[in-house]
């Protein structure tokens, strides 16, 4: 059964991906006056909010950084003026201003932040471990659960996080004038495929979870 659910979520994540990658090639054409980075600047100043934005190597690298406070846009995103840009850079700005407001979710999120970190580093080897030595140390295995744990509740916490900050985006490029009956839809889709792969992150995880708690109770 575990299989053909994995095969599925594989399958939905190229698709995914795919249609991502088509999206913001396809958008990336449409022009705006504002480059990312300016979508962002404005964005930021008209809601009070200074922080640092600043170019970061990489494809689809974009996000925000709460613990140094710094807007992070990929070389095209912050250099380029088109609506596939001025999206994940109001995306990006979305995130600041949750952090800003003291989102509950986001601050959530941060909060597991060092948990997943530190259980990520040693989480495949206990679980190794604990599928090995399950006839010798059977709590093994379940302590490597609770680990793995922490990653999918991460998963899911993120989820709301992201459809907020695409929530943010879309409201402000449609207040500000930037877009119009023809663009605004094109970062509405952009985003919403960018938030489709957190939904498939998360139930991969998830799927993954409940892997490992049927081998656990098999055993």
């Amino acid at each position: 059964m575990y299989i053909f659910v994995f095969l599925a979520l594989m399958l939905a994540s190229w698709i995914v991906q795919t249609m991502l990658n088509s999206r913001f090639e396809k958008y990336s054409k449409v022009g705006i006056p504002l480059s990312g980075a300016e979508v962002s600047a404005l964005m930021l100043k008209q809601n009070g909010v200074d922080v640092k934005i600043q170019s970061v190597r990489g494809k689809l690298t974009d996000h925000y950084n709460p613990a140094d406070r710094t807007i992070n846009l990929s070389e095209s995103v912050f250099a380029q003026r088109s609506i596939a840009a001025a999206a994940v850079a109001a995306h990006e700005t979305g995130h600041c201003l949750q952090h800003a407001q003291g989102y509950a979710p986001l601050r959530l999120r941060s909060a597991l932040v060092p948990i997943v970190t530190f259980s990520n580093n040693i989480v495949m080897w206990v679980l190794l471990a604990g599928v090995l030595l399950i006839e010798i140390f059977p709590h093994l295995i379940w302590f490597g659960i609770f680990l793995f744990a922490f990653s999918t509740l991460f998963s899911f916490v993120t989820l709301p996080v992201e459809i907020d900050a695409s929530r943010r985006a879309i409201a402000w490029l449609r207040a500000s004038g930037l877009t119009d009956e023809t663009t605004l839809p094109m970062a509405e889709d952009a985003l919403k495929w960018a938030a489709y792969t957190y939904v498939i992150a998360a139930l991969s995880s998830l799927a993954t979870l409940f892997y490992y708690i049927g081998i656990a109770r098999d055993r």
